[in-house]
């Protein structure tokens, strides 16, 4: 029967290293694919390491009479996720907590951590450390403590930033969780000699005797589309006896498949089905579906779905989203409905994530309805607005045409609690370049450099040469100029590659327009499954 958890496990390898113990909060050491959610850490315990879970009792640094059954901890992070803003977070929550008389500890300061990191409240997360900071005379910070704050710092302020909260660290206190979380700091951020550098300097201090950092480098050369240095790492591991774990194989499988190789993708498949320390699970089959819809092979993929479903085990959620989403892929919107109905019988409550993942399959499979309908039971449920979910509707009516109705449902987003992002706002742009409105999209694009948490965000090179060309014909040389602003404010004209896929005046371009052209206003696609699930996991 589907959906039901397999009876048949292999034992553990008993030396096996979770992927999401770099940042754990367990005081021994070391994520993996996890996200986006992605991946949790998975069940089974090893002798070196303990994988986090809520059921788990951990000491973070505390004193034993500080371990005890406490539920306060979630009266504290609902507080500090309800009322973050420019001068509302978590510090004056915090603040205002004690001046009521009620004292915190480093347990449940912990636990609200973790629970704002699963959520993606980064920065919320690094004010309560930085509250803690401040008072060192009661709160004892770990190394792993360090770790997470390094890896927050990296999500909140930037690389740069990290590197520097790294450099002052002194020698003593940078042990391999240290390093690892800025190893997977400087992977995320696609600094490919940064990394190797540090993993030279990890393998020098013999930090490197298991998957895991093996697993980081793989990730960064999957994200760079450098298959042979995947195929290079998985040999390393081999001559140096360092077992593969779950996720080695899996980024072996998403590599392989990647290159457009079926047969060295069952090949993995039956390596790992050969290894008796490893155990395909539920992310396995997902990324054998993954790479099977992208080539094409549709049978191979409903049945390695079907594999997924039968290895769910627990009370994990994320299974599901992946679920719906590959099958909305494959265009199975019967399955997407069939999973989703299951999925909320499964759990009192669904995530922001969950939602996002049957909206954004209902919208690929053109169902607007059936995504309006689910948008609208989401609204009374949700734990906060993520412009995520709102994006989705936006980006299909301004796709269709329909601009007036997308302004108009902005307006209901904002209304519903919506703090728009730069996404929000250059889908906004791009239905105002539809109807030739300059003034109009350029104000938009402004809103979306002045956004909170836009670093990373940079217009897509196609919207940008449409609003070159429109200022052409148009003879607009204001606008042009207060595009050039906008890029220059988010770094693209110091970028020559970016800049290489802007036409040129005579509406040639200096190279061909790349991936980044394509609409990433549904981060769910199949294909980059395996990628997120590893990146999501710290």
């Amino acid at each position: 029967m589907l959906l039901q958890p397999t009876t048949t496990i292999k034992p553990p390898h008993q030396n096996h290293v979770s992927f999401s113990s770099y940042l754990s909060y367990s005081l021994s050491f070391p994520s993996g694919f996890c996200n986006l959610g992605g991946l949790t850490c998975p069940k089974n315990h090893t002798v070196i390491i303990s994988c986090s879970s809520i059921s788990q009792v951990h000491s973070y640094g505390t004193v034993d009479y500080e371990r005890r059954p406490i539920v306060k901890w979630n009266a504290i992070y609902k507080r500090i996720s309800m009322n973050d803003g420019p001068e509302r977070g978590s510090v004056s929550v915090l603040n205002q907590w004690e001046n009521e008389g009620k004292k915190v500890t480093k347990w449940e300061l912990s636990r609200v951590i973790k629970e704002l990191r699963k959520f993606r409240r980064y920065k919320l997360a690094l004010e309560v450390y930085e509250w803690m900071n401040n008072r060192a005379e009661r709160f004892r910070l770990t190394t792993s403590d360090t770790a997470i704050q390094l890896d927050l710092i990296a999500k909140v302020h930037g690389i740069s930033s990290a590197e520097e909260y790294f450099v002052k660290l002194p020698d003593t206190l940078k042990d391999k969780r240290i390093y690892g979380s800025l190893l997977n700091a400087f992977v995320r951020a696609r600094k490919k000699e940064q990394a190797e550098s540090l993993i030279d300097k990890m393998r020098n201090r013999g930090y490197t005797d298991h998957a895991l950092p093996f697993n980081v480098m793989m990730t960064l050369y999957m994200n760079l589309k450098d298959y042979d240095k995947v195929e290079s790492v998985v040999s390393e591991m081999m001559e140096k006896q360092i077992p593969l774990d779950i996720y080695s194989y899996n980024i072996w499988l998403s590599s392989c498949g990647s290159q457009g190789s079926v047969e060295k993708m069952e090949k993995v498949l039956e390596k790992m089905n050969l290894d008796t320390d490893i155990n395909p699970n539920w992310t396995t089959y997902s990324t054998m579906a993954t790479m099977y819809i992208k080539l094409g092979q549709l049978k191979k993929a409903e049945e390695s779905l079907k594999s997924v479903e039968s290895r769910i085990t627990g009370r994990d959620r994320i299974p599901y989203h992946y679920l719906i989403s590959l099958y909305g892929s494959l265009g199975k919107k019967e399955e997407v409905l069939r999973i989703w109905k299951t999925y909320q019988s499964q759990f009192p409550t669904i995530p922001n994530l969950g939602y996002h993942s049957v909206i954004s399959s209902l919208v690929r499979l053109d169902d607007i309805e059936g995504a309006e309908k689910i948008y609208d039971e989401w609204l009374p449920v949700k734990s906060h607005y993520d412009p995520r979910l709102g994006n989705l509707l936006l980006g299909y009516y301004v796709r269709k045409g329909s601009v007036d109705k997308a302004i108009a449902f902005l307006d209901q987003m904002v209304e519903a609690g919506a703090k728009p992002n730069s996404m929000t706002w250059e889908i906004v742009a791009e239905g105002h370049i539809r109807e030739r409105r300059l003034s109009e999209a350029l104000s938009c694009l402004k809103d979306a450099v002045s956004t909170e948490g836009s670093k990373s965000w940079r217009p897509k090179p196609a919207n940008v040469s449409s609003i070159l060309r429109l200022c052409e014909q148009e003879e607009d040389t204001q606008s042009k100029e207060a595009l050039m602003e906008v890029l220059k404010q988010v770094g693209c004209l110091d970028d020559e590659k970016y800049m290489s896929y802007i036409p040129l005046s005579n509406g040639t371009f200096t190279s061909d327009e790349p991936e980044i052209d394509k609409d990433t206003s549904d981060n769910d696609e199949g294909s980059e499954i395996l990628l997120n699930q590893l990146q999501g996991s710290l």
